[in-house]
């Protein structure tokens, strides 16, 4: 039985292929990418303005919960 050794040019059995697919590079730049625009995205805060559209939603939902 002969023991396979490792050598400087990357040879691998043949049928195994050593490549990655284009997603498994693309997929972690994406998912950074996106991060990165979530924190260096506007720097004003919700709370502040003057809609409040999420917090008024929560509020009538107290009340009709409260009927």
């Amino acid at each position: 039985m002969t023991a396979l050794t490792r050598t400087g040019d990357r040879t691998t059995p043949a049928g195994v292929d050593t490549r990655l697919p284009w997603w498994a590079l693309a997929l972690p730049v994406a998912a950074f990418t996106v991060l990165l625009l979530l924190v260096t995205g506007p720097g004003e805060a919700a709370a502040t303005g003057g809609g409040g559209g999420v917090g008024d939603l929560v509020q009538r939902i107290g009340q009709t919960l409260a009927l």
